[in-house]
């Protein structure tokens, strides 16, 4: 059955318990809505992950099939290396195999597959966690705090995730700018599905006491770590794989893997607490979504295992070590390296994280708290505006990113950051109506101005940085800033809200944080002309010059 068929047939199944449900009207078309979103991931999916063999390997030539006359570096048979095809071979043409000869479009897709889907898992995992936070963890391993206090408590256990997540972005960077970027990414999504799966066998303080919170901030500890490290492999994988005029494309696919996560640990979550009542959910029922993790983990690492690592890298290996052998001399560490040639980047990635990160986690975390003690709206109300919220939001990342290859990278993200600050106030006075209706169409438009800014991002930052480095670069400028914008977020402004009693702080705190992108970004040099193929770190003049020039040509 095709994945399209059966979602059709889930859909019809499900869209017949929703007619029964509480939701009324609302109801088939957010179970239409939901049903639609998640076929389109797994059929993507199948369809990138495709592979297509050209001949029947019966008749191609033994020593093209054969793995032992195959050149272990370059990938093509040691006696077609030099250009000596065989006599019965004359429509084969010798072509040179470089380190950096551009991907077929097959594995391209593949590659971007692969990135997909990981980081789908990873932030399934990450963003599962803060919907069950705002939902459950209150009650389960806070449960003498008040229910505003107990809700405190639980984000900050989800603060701690945040905290984890730049040491994540110095080991992998690290490693990832030594090693190469696929083998950190598959470490990174075992760390991330081992922990999620953890929390699903967790007992709760009824059973086990003050242990329970305990070991549940250990568990996300290590998911924020994982998640540190998983967001500027996955990136660079693609950035480095895909050609430069389309690499904002490209690119944005990974981003899309937050929505999508989003979209799937909602969708979850929204159908348990549809399906069980408050007591079975409150009992076993939100384990499944967690448990869940083991399965997914073992579809993502397959798929990840098949692709190949990043040319572009192997090519900086490549000369690295040569130049290693010629001078005797240590290459630098990467962070060393990027804070002596790179450090303007990294604030400027830093400062172009802050709107993008803390309005995300205002609309999609801090509003299932908004939505139902404010608003006085169910909390499954609240999920399912934010599930199709998602997934308008995973459609519309792929055309910011298509648009910046157009029109830049900077221009773009400022879009989406004026856009989020001028619409915090349009977005609580719809919440406050109460209806959902309203409440779906704040939740769609914030996060369509928040994929203005996260979908040319990944292709932003990967060209602010050199090859020998990059892993470090971006990983540090986007997952330090994460301590400072998304980590707190859900926490200031529950805060905000207990101390005044308003909406209007929290307004006032994500325009401020709009400010700062504005001011970065601003200030930041246009990269989209960059050649990802640069493994040394130039002055700043020399770049400069670098740009005008590639820019010249351009046009």
């Amino acid at each position: 059955m095709s994945a399209c068929n059966l979602g059709t047939a889930i859909g019809s199944w499900i869209a017949g318990l929703a007619l029964e449900s509480p939701l009324g009207a609302t109801g088939p078309a957010v179970i239409g809505t939901v049903i639609a979103a998640l076929t389109l991931i797994p059929t993507i999916a199948i369809a990138l992950t495709q592979r297509r063999r050209w001949w029947p390997r019966a008749h191609l030539p033994p020593e093209l099939w054969c793995p032992a006359t195959w050149d272990a570096d370059l990938r093509v048979p040691t006696v077609w290396r030099h250009g000596n095809v065989p006599a019965n071979r004359p429509e084969v043409v010798f072509m040179a195999a470089p380190a950096t000869a551009p991907p077929t479009p097959s594995s391209l897709k593949r590659i971007v597959a692969a990135s997909l889907i990981g980081t789908t898992i990873e932030w399934y995992d990450f963003f599962l966690y803060g919907s069950a936070a705002a939902l459950v963890f209150n009650k389960l391993f806070f449960p003498d705090s008040d229910p505003l206090v107990g809700t405190l408590l639980s984000f900050l256990t989800y603060a701690v995730g945040f905290a984890a997540r730049p040491l994540g972005a110095l080991v992998f960077g690290h490693y990832g700018d030594r090693l190469g970027r696929k083998k950190l990414l598959v470490l990174s999504l075992l760390l991330m599905g081992g922990a999620t799966f953890a929390i699903g066998l967790l007992p709760t303080h009824s059973a086990i006491g003050s242990a329970a919170p305990v070991l549940l901030t250990v568990l996300r500890l290590v998911q924020g770590f994982a998640l540190g490290g998983e967001w500027g492999g996955a990136v660079l994988l693609v950035s480095e794989h895909g050609d430069a005029g389309r690499r904002g494309f490209w690119a944005s696919w990974p981003q899309t893997g937050a929505p999508a996560g989003q979209l799937l640990a909602t969708g979850v979550l929204s159908a348990l607490t549809a399906l069980l009542s408050d007591s079975a959910f409150l009992s076993w029922g939100w384990r499944i979504p967690f448990l869940l993790s083991g399965v997914l983990v073992i579809v993502g690492l397959w798929i990840r295992l098949s692709v190949d690592e990043s040319p572009v890298f192997k090519a900086a290996l490549a000369q690295a070590e040569a130049r290693k052998s010629a001078s005797a001399a240590a290459e630098k560490m990467p962070l060393v390296a990027v804070l002596r040639h790179h450090w303007r980047d990294v604030l400027v990635a830093m400062g172009a994280r802050m709107a993008e990160n803390i309005s995300y986690y205002v609309i999609t975390a801090f509003i299932l708290v908004y939505a139902t003690t404010e608003a006085q709206l169910s909390k499954q109300t609240a999920l399912n505006a934010v599930l199709i919220a998602s997934a308008v939001h995973f459609a519309v990342i792929p055309a910011w990113g298509a648009l910046s290859d157009r029109v830049g990278r900077r221009p773009v993200y400022l879009l989406g950051a004026v856009g989020v600050g001028l619409w915090m106030f349009p977005f609580f006075t719809l919440i406050d109506t109460k209806t959902f209706g309203n409440l779906l169409l704040a939740v769609t438009v914030g996060l369509v101005f928040h994929g203005a800014m996260y979908a040319p991002q990944a292709a932003f930052f990967s060209e602010m940085f050199a090859t020998r480095m990059r892993y470090s670069g971006a990983s540090i400028g986007a997952q330090f800033s994460s301590v400072a914008a998304g980590a707190p977020a859900p926490l200031i402004a529950t805060a905000l809200l207990a101390d005044y009693g308003s909406s209007t702080p929290i307004s006032l705190y994500v325009i401020a944080a709009a400010l700062i992108t504005v001011v970065a970004v601003g200030c930041a040099k246009e990269t989209r002309h960059r050649d990802l193929g640069d493994i040394e770190a130039k002055p700043s003049g020399e770049e400069d010059a670098a740009e005008r020039t590639a820019g010249a040509r351009t046009v």
